[in-house]
């Protein structure tokens, strides 16, 4: 079972480390700039994309850009902030290089991964641990801020248990300690809440948009902030509006409208429409038989999507920040 600690403080034989980063997207650069400001050295980085080595500089100035090789000798706490596609063959590579040494902490923060993932690592003789922060990162110094009480979700061996605690205290954050064999749902879990999440809005105020809105951001804010906040609080109590109620007249007459009016958002709505309905059914709001109509008209109205229906996201969407979930 997940256990989430207490916010944990710097340990009396706490020193500062050499701290390299592999992969300076926006996690790493951000994480690298943390712990250099509780007292840390960060010794040099590494970032393939120009993007990369420009927050590097912005975040990191003074930092020598260098190969993941070098940086990994150099440091004697190697961050690995790859995507997690690529986490694998990083780790690997820089073992087989002889970078990786005896004694020495690897770190890697992908939420979806543990230890096994850096066993070449552990081969190697280094010290490993799994450290994700559960944030949203844009890659500039407004995550800084943004660390402090954000859960890590952590998991080590016990020798290492000290020191993990340790780096997320530097950081300013919490510790959440996830059994290895839990680490996908525990990623899972926020992806789901956050990505899908940002997926959710973004189509609201596309339909707000197009119902003749002029802020929709403005609209939602209010109401998404009180639901988001009753959500957390008294979770499935939360629910409110059409489907628990059991309005499938007004079910009907929403799908009809998405259809015309903005039918790239129709397939997300009939999903959550079905989830809620779900849950409506099973904590008594809603009788089966009324249930049971719903979910016929949700059927009918994804069955009558056209098959060339455009995609929720336009395909020149912006650049969007590495979240907790990437």
């Amino acid at each position: 079972m997940v256990q989430q600690s207490a916010p944990s403080r710097r340990h009396p034989g706490h020193r500062s480390s050499r701290i390299g980063v592999v992969g300076a997207g926006r996690v790493g650069a951000v994480l690298a700039a943390a712990l250099r400001a509780a007292g840390h050295q960060v010794v040099a980085a590494a970032g393939e994309s120009d993007a990369s080595r420009g927050r590097i500089d912005a975040l990191l100035p003074g930092v020598a850009h260098d190969k993941p090789t070098g940086v990994a000798r150099a440091s004697d706490v190697l961050l690995l902030t790859v995507p997690d596609d690529m986490l694998e063959n990083v780790v690997t590579m820089l073992a087989a290089s002889g970078a990786l040494r005896p004694g020495q902490y690897v770190v890697h923060t992908s939420g979806r991964h543990g230890l096994a993932v850096l066993e070449p690592a552990r081969a190697a003789g280094a010290r490993v641990v799994a450290l994700h922060p559960a944030m949203t990162f844009t890659g500039t110094a407004v995550d800084l801020d943004r660390l402090a009480g954000c859960v890590f979700g952590l998991t080590a061996g016990a020798g290492e248990r000290a020191f993990a605690e340790a780096l997320v205290a530097d950081l300013g954050g919490r510790p959440m300690w996830v059994p290895e064999e839990m680490r996908t749902l525990y990623h899972a879990g926020l992806a789901h809440g956050a990505n899908h999440l940002v997926t959710l809005v973004t189509e609201a105020m596309e339909m707000l948009t197009a119902a003749g809105a002029d802020d929709s951001a403005g609209t939602l804010r209010p109401l998404l902030t009180a639901a988001l906040d009753n959500a957390l609080e008294h979770g499935d109590a939360a629910l409110t509006g059409p489907i628990v109620r059991g309005d499938l007249g007004t079910v009907r007459a929403h799908l009809d409208d998405l259809a015309a009016n903005a039918p790239q958002t129709l397939a997300s709505y009939v999903a959550m429409a079905r989830a809620t309905l779900g849950r409506a059914v099973t904590d008594g709001r809603l009788v089966p038989l009324r249930a049971l109509r719903i979910r016929e008209a949700l059927d009918e109205a994804l069955a009558e999507l056209p098959p060339t229906a455009p995609a929720s996201a336009p395909a020149s969407a912006p650049e969007q920040p590495d979240r907790a979930t990437r």
